[in-house]
């Protein structure tokens, strides 16, 4: 979450994670919404595995580079600036983020106000 002791914040300043890790730092919560930096070191998703997740996901790729793969159709390669919207359920996989820099992403995430 926002620092209470650092009231300006750089979304650039990459955060110290363990070697071949990739970060997710919360930025902002809500009952209805959290919105996440994460940070990727060449990470991908494992060969045959599919993500499926309960909330929407609006995400935009703000460095580095990525590949991500929707069920059923075809790949879609990212560079800064690009952002996609994940419907809740829809399966998804990354493919591949830049192996030698960080690729920081900023992800909203968002649950329907009817849902429990």
């Amino acid at each position: 979450m926002f620092s209470r002791k650092k009231l300006v914040c750089n979304i650039f300043e990459v955060p110290s994670c363990k070697k071949g890790s990739e970060c997710f730092e919360p930025l902002l919560r809500t009952p209805y919404l959290t919105l996440e930096r994460i940070v990727s070191f060449g990470q991908r998703t494992p060969p045959g595995r599919w993500l499926r997740q309960a909330r929407d996901e609006w995400v935009i790729l703000l460095s580095g580079s990525a590949t991500l793969v929707f069920w059923g159709r075809q790949m879609r390669a990212m560079k800064p600036g690009d952002y996609v919207f994940i419907p809740a359920g829809l399966r998804h996989r990354l493919e591949r983020t830049h192996p030698k820099k960080p690729s920081v992403w900023l992800a909203l995430h968002t649950k329907s106000r009817g849902a429990s």
